[in-house]
């Protein structure tokens, strides 16, 4: 199995404006399978933070994962592949200034219309903090959901 996904890695985790959804496409037979990729994918997020938002993506099908959820899973597989020389960069020698980016897609979840917020945080050159996750409730504007997605990303400057 293993050099079926050799043969055919991606240059990114996910495919350009892909939205999941909860009822498309067949049932998994066994979803144990199914989990223990996804499980294994959250614990690489510790050090491959490049993978964190698609790994929250496809971990929302756990409960009843179809077959497009695992193309999904195997994508992200096909693109750890070919980018295991990546990780965590801590170069020596930088200035140390914090720096913060957040970002929200708007109603992104087409199941639910929730926002996702997403913020990094950089101490000079080195990504020491990140973060995806739904939003709690829907925003009736980008705005608002940008808003949402700077205020969390402003609480975890404010703890650092």
């Amino acid at each position: 199995m293993l050099n079926t996904f050799c043969s055919n890695t991606v240059d990114t985790p996910m495919e350009v404006n892909v939205k999941l959804r909860w009822d498309e496409d067949e049932l998994l037979q066994d979803r144990t399978f199914y989990r223990k990729l996804v499980g294994s994918r959250i614990y690489l997020t510790i050090t491959r933070p490049d993978i964190s938002c698609v790994v929250h993506i496809v971990s929302k099908f756990m409960q009843n994962p179809r077959h497009l959820h695992l193309s999904a899973v195997q994508r992200i597989i096909r693109y750890l592949l070919a980018t295991s020389k990546r990780g965590l960069f801590f170069p020596r020698g930088a200035a140390i200034k914090l720096r913060a980016y957040s970002d929200a897609d708007w109603a992104g979840c087409p199941n639910t219309r929730k926002s996702t917020t997403g913020w990094c945080m950089f101490l000079g050159d080195a990504l020491i903090s990140w973060k995806c996750k739904k939003q709690e409730s829907i925003s009736k504007s980008s705005t608002k959901a940008e808003y949402r997605s700077m205020s969390a990303a402003c609480s975890e400057i404010i703890w650092l």
